[in-house]
């Protein structure tokens, strides 16, 4: 389950935790961001998996999520026998602060509708309980 907004208003947060609060990453995919913006090069999941002490299969899972969040890109290179491999970089962090500004756009407009559906449906002119069950005996 989510946590509530409110958690997060109380909470220290840093500028990567918006990794865990826009996209739901956890602390290996914030290590493998951690990694990947530390290095001079794009790496492959080989020298990631080493970096954070991890299976190759669970670090390309940590990649995959950081490339589809937008926070890395992957990249092909092509081998001179005819093979290829991939490698992987943070993504320019003008764009992703970009795309987490129009996110945060997006969820401020469906929080302001939500917010004006909940006052039409419970707000308004409602009778109060003892006005409902009949005259009040002293006002």
């Amino acid at each position: 389950m989510p946590k509530p907004m409110r958690e997060y208003l109380e909470e220290d947060i840093e500028c990567e935790g918006l990794l865990e609060c826009f996209h739901g990453l956890g602390g290996l995919d914030r290590e493998v961001f951690g990694v990947l913006t530390a290095a001079d090069e794009p790496l492959t999941v080989d020298e990631v998996a080493e970096a954070v002490d991890r299976e190759r299969s669970t670090a390309y899972r940590s990649v995959q999520r950081l490339v589809e969040a937008g926070f890395c890109r992957k990249e092909q290179v092509n081998d001179a026998g005819g093979g290829y491999h991939h490698v992987f970089e943070p993504a320019p962090a003008d764009e992703v602060a970009r795309d987490l500004q129009r996110l945060l756009n997006d969820w401020y407009a469906t929080m302001g509708q939500l917010v004006g559906e909940f006052e039409t449906k419970y707000g308004g002119e409602r009778e109060s309980v003892s006005e409902a069950d009949g005259p009040a005996l002293s006002r």
